[in-house]
């Protein structure tokens, strides 16, 4: 990480130098000179610091955010950067409180031809009480986390019931095979590097996949668990269901890192409350030859658009991400309730043109 001592030194020259010229990181926006002072002594009871949390904004200048928290506790010591952060990003006012309901849902099937919607897919993020977040975890005690989670995916039943694959065991046929399925994840990007996510990888990392492989685990990636729900239709609320029994049964067994006013806590503050993105990939044809329709039906449902493999890649064959925009001060069962609403707009648009 990039020493205190150094950052003193540079604050002595100019502060600004801090961040490179070019970022417009939200970082970088409100943090003053008078505000880094103040905090560059604090850390947290595991030693986590401000130097910490900004420096993957500090190597990458096109960081949007800038900034990561390293465990729970980050969020209350240094608020007084992560508040204003994340205000302006989720775009709520101080006092507006997460709402909780991940209650089951009946939605009718949005393209029951099949003629749309390729697949559905929800995730959430979660992490523990008690341990650090995977950038700033130590060695012994993620394998301590790694334990505790395993056993209690492994005690899932029914259409959950999987098996657990560590990194550290997987045998090369196996690994090709779960590549080939698009099951496994690797190492972090750039931000994710310079902010720590890469320690120790691929120690203690992992992947829980159910029998039919509609529902997996990610242990350790950007938080300690990323929990999918998926299929290959346009029954929302089967995918929607299936992980809301899921996590009814896992919140017995673990005890996940939440917030009365945050939410679900989560190491980059832009996916704090529910956690969730629920989306779909869905072939618009005749939308993707009018672009700015298509992008003022997503922002009407507060609705957004990326590249067919996610964010910052290109739309390939018509076939669209889109997803939910709103993560905080909106429930989990409203997320995926404005999502059917906003695709069957859509769906609506398209045969119409």
């Amino acid at each position: 990480f990039f020493g205190r001592n150094n950052l003193s030194l540079s604050i002595g020259c100019s502060f600004l130098k801090l961040f490179p010229e070019n970022s417009e990181s939200l970082v970088k926006k409100y943090l003053n000179e008078e505000l880094y002072t103040s905090l560059m002594d604090t850390a947290t009871a595991t030693g986590f610091t401000l130097d910490m949390a900004i420096q993957s904004g500090i190597e990458n200048p096109d960081s949007g955010i800038g900034i990561y928290a390293g465990d729970v506790e980050s969020y209350r010591t240094f608020s007084k950067i992560f508040t204003p952060i994340i205000l302006e990003y989720h775009g709520i006012t101080q006092g507006d409180n997460q709402r909780f309901d991940f209650s089951p849902v009946e939605l009718p099937d949005l393209d029951p031809e099949q003629r749309y919607i390729r697949s559905s897919r929800i995730r959430i993020a979660r992490n523990l009480n008690g341990f650090s977040f995977t950038n700033h975890i130590e060695l012994m005690q993620r394998k301590v986390l790694e334990q505790r989670i395993v056993e209690a995916l492994v005690d899932l039943e029914d259409d959950l019931r999987g098996e657990y694959y560590s990194f550290e065991s997987l045998g090369a046929e196996k690994e090709v095979e779960l590549k080939r399925e698009k099951l496994l994840f690797g190492r972090g990007d750039r931000f994710q590097e310079a902010g720590g996510f890469n320690r120790d990888f691929p120690k203690c990392r992992g992947v829980f996949i159910s029998k039919d492989q509609r529902f997996r685990v990610w242990l350790n990636e950007e938080d300690q668990m990323r929990i999918i729900s998926q299929g290959v239709s346009a029954d929302l609320a089967g995918v929607y269901n299936r992980l809301s029994h899921a996590l009814h049964h896992l919140e017995q067994k673990l005890d996940f890192a939440k917030d009365e006013h945050y939410g679900y806590l989560t190491s980059c503050p832009t996916n704090i409350g529910t956690t969730m993105r629920a989306g779909v990939h869905i072939q618009l044809e005749k939308l993707n030859n009018n672009r700015p329709l298509l992008t003022a039906l997503t922002r009407a449902h507060d609705l957004q658009i990326r590249g067919t493999q996610g964010e910052k890649t290109e739309v390939d064959n018509a076939v669209f991400d889109i997803s939910n925009r709103r993560r905080f001060g909106i429930s989990e069962r409203e997320i995926v309730e404005n999502l059917h609403k906003g695709l069957l707009a859509i769906i609506n648009t398209e045969k119409n043109l």
